[in-house]
């Protein structure tokens, strides 16, 4: 029998940051679909694309501040869309908003949120965009314009139309999450939000009344200069994708643009800012 995939088994101890930077290291080698489980995850990678020495670059691997061990398999041809509806539960952010997929019952939620993540970044499910949305709940939106850089699935977006944002834009640099986003946002029935493929360079003379960054430290370090010039008066800056150590480096970028700190939101770990012009 011919066997398509080569599955892997990994039991992390803690769970957390760990899982989510060895998914991250996976994904860049090549493994292309996650199960997260009690104890670890299981990843997969196309057997083509798979050699001996696979994990050599897999960093956290070798890592003394956590203990990961792992086994693998062949398996057969997997069908993932059964497969990732097996594992995603919905979620609901501080009883009032709920992301969810299309098979799932609809909630009494006063935010319902439909998703379809398939391979793009944006659930619910992990602390930074979790944090993100208690964020978005607690801002008056109401005819503000907003910007949601790195958006993924577009599912804070999303929500900002639904807690009364006059315009969005929502902007990832990867293709499969512009044409995820856009799937999400029909799904949804919005209409206030638009969808570009691209990086900072896309914003030009744009402004906002709130931008929502939610990407990795240095792309965050990168573009920051071109966040704030793109903020109105009083604008409010949301950012998240790094952990708690990297706040000092984080704020120093920030704070030094004349922006406030406002507040912090901590999860696994992870961390999510508010700033205010």
């Amino acid at each position: 029998m011919e066997f398509s995939y080569i599955g892997y088994t990994f039991k992390v101890e803690p769970l957390q940051p760990a899982s989510d930077i060895l998914i991250a290291q996976l994904a860049e080698v090549g493994f292309e679909s996650f199960v997260e489980t009690e104890d670890g995850i299981e990843a997969y990678i196309q057997e083509q694309d798979w050699n001996n020495h696979i994990l050599d670059d897999v960093f956290i691997l070798e890592s003394t501040e956590f203990k990961i061990s792992y086994d693998y398999k062949n398996i057969e041809q997997v069908n993932w869309n059964k497969e990732w509806e097996s594992n995603f539960e919905p979620i609901t952010v501080d009883d009032i908003c709920t992301v969810r997929a299309p098979f799932h019952e609809i909630p009494a939620s006063k935010y319902d949120i439909v998703i379809e993540p398939k391979m793009s970044f944006g659930t619910g499910h992990h602390a930074t965009t979790h944090m993100m949305i208690q964020h978005l709940l607690e801002l008056d939106l109401e005819g503000k314009s907003v910007l949601d850089m790195g958006c993924g699935t577009a599912v804070l977006g999303i929500l900002a139309e639904k807690r009364g944002a006059k315009t969005v834009d929502a902007i990832d640099i990867d293709n499969w999450c512009y044409l995820n986003s856009l799937e999400n946002i029909e799904r949804n029935d919005c209409t206030a939000v638009s969808v570009y493929e691209g990086g900072a360079n896309l914003l030009k003379n744009q402004t906002y009344d709130v931008i929502i960054a939610n990407i990795n430290r240095n792309i965050l370090l990168q573009d920051m200069s071109a966040y704030i010039k793109r903020l109105s008066a009083d604008g409010i800056l949301l950012l998240s994708g790094f952990y708690e150590e990297d706040i000092p480096i984080i704020n120093d970028a920030v704070v030094k643009k004349q922006m406030n700190f406002i507040n912090k939101k901590v999860k696994n770990k992870w961390v999510a800012l508010r700033y205010q012009l």
